[in-house]
């Protein structure tokens, strides 16, 4: 692996750092290290960087970065100690008191509550919109819009975002703003992968993941990483400085050497299974509704056919799912039956959050990764003196399944028992 990243490139599996503080040899190597570090004039792509303490920058993680940046076909890659962590350092490096973000309206839920909860006490607010309609993002966007974000699939229900419509906005927007007022366009692609989809190419300026899920693979390690140009990689590095989140040398080891260069690998084995199990699940009696960007019926069939594709080109839909069940109760008592029976019984399905993984994961979002959405709107009716209320924006039977290396048929059975119960 050749490196700037190391002054030797002889190892055929990239070695790993274990220390948080680095040997100087003399106070001006110290002052010269202080002095390069998030300084864009020095050209680190020629020059292995002086390493001083780990939070600042060190060279396993470093070469991390190097090949997350080459995987999205993007400039630089900064790493941080979840997907969190990334998105709330985009956010922030992008933003200042009084400035806006434009959203889609369904997204995680800890991204919805960093939104709604935690941004207006930085004076930052977020309008929600349907971005699925490119006529709303042009209506949300103010003098004070520094930021229009969105995930794309959408987590959980696989709703696309159109990349190239919404830079067409942006662009527009755009015209005739200084450098400080311009608006970025950031993606979070972690249901894609950049195997299955490339957010930078398709016009947006940045690219947001959680290492955690498909990048890392195997659910042993958290992390998270910005993807975009030279220009931010200063406040990127100066941000993650200042506020730590920093990901740890062990944990970008192992998504270094084991979880991206099994990526496309692992992720056409998973869609090849996922693509046979939305079709069985589209033609079960007791499934109302399937969502998968491979499926004929598929709303968005065309723009997921144009958007989501793999290096060679070739239409990539991804290992995720989503599925919601025939209730004949209340909306959500068929769909708990059954993820209960899977939690109890199943051989190979495991009720838990997360997703991406080599293991195949299921789990309601209304009432567990975007919970979130209720919370928010229950505080909302009670300033606003009414009862409880329910978010329109997840439903609650919906449910997630992301597929995993298992055999398709031992996953299809599984779910084949669970169903038979609800």
């Amino acid at each position: 692996m050749r490196t700037p990243k190391w002054d030797y490139s002889h190892h055929v599996v990239p070695p790993l750092t274990s220390s948080a503080t680095f040997r100087l040899s003399s106070s001006q190597r110290g002052a010269r290290g202080f002095f390069e570090f998030a300084c864009d004039r020095v050209d680190t792509t020629r020059q292995v960087p002086i390493y001083i303490y780990d939070r600042l920058d060190e060279p396993t993680r470093g070469m991390l970065e190097e090949n997350l940046a080459a995987a999205e076909q993007g400039e630089i890659g900064v790493c941080f100690s979840t997907g969190m962590a990334a998105i709330s350092a985009s956010i922030a490096s992008l933003t200042r008191n009084g400035d806006q973000v434009v959203a889609h309206n369904t997204l995680y839920g800890c991204t919805y509550s960093l939104m709604t909860n935690w941004l207006p006490r930085q004076g930052v607010n977020t309008r929600f919109v349907d971005m699925r309609n490119p006529k709303e993002i042009a209506k949300a966007i103010s003098a004070r819009t520094r930021i229009v974000y969105f995930e794309t699939p959408v987590n959980p229900n696989l709703e696309l975002i159109d990349i190239g419509a919404v830079r067409e906005i942006v662009d527009r927007a755009n015209h005739g703003r200084s450098e400080l007022e311009k608006i970025h366009i950031v993606v979070d692609n972690t249901f894609a992968t950049p195997f299955c989809q490339r957010p930078l190419t398709l016009g947006a300026h940045i690219v947001v993941h959680s290492l955690t899920k498909g990048i890392g693979g195997f659910g042993t390690d958290m992390g998270g990483v910005v993807i975009g140009p030279k220009s931010l990689h200063n406040v990127l590095f100066m941000y993650r400085k200042d506020f730590g989140g920093v990901l740890s040398p062990k944990a970008a080891w192992n998504v270094l050497v084991y979880g991206l260069p099994s990526l496309a690998a692992r992720m056409a084995n998973m869609q090849k299974s996922a693509g046979y199990i939305a079709n069985w699940l589209d033609e079960h009696p007791k499934v109302h509704k399937v969502l998968y960007p491979g499926l004929n019926s598929f709303p968005q069939q065309e723009l997921a056919e144009r958007q989501m594709v793999d290096y060679r080109g070739k239409f990539a839909p991804g290992s995720m799912i989503y599925f919601t069940l025939r209730e004949k109760g209340g909306a959500n008592q068929a769909a708990e039956k059954f993820i209960n029976y899977v939690a109890d019984k199943a051989y190979c399905i495991t009720l838990a959050v997360s997703l991406g993984q080599v293991k195949t994961l299921i789990e309601n979002p209304y009432s567990m990764t975007h919970s979130a959405y209720l919370a928010v709107d229950a505080n909302k009716a009670k300033k606003n003196g009414h009862g409880s209320c329910e978010t329109n924006r997840v439903e609650p039977g919906g449910i997630r399944l992301s597929i995993g290396l298992e055999d398709r048929d031992d996953i299809i059975a599984d779910l084949e028992a669970g169903l038979a119960h609800a």
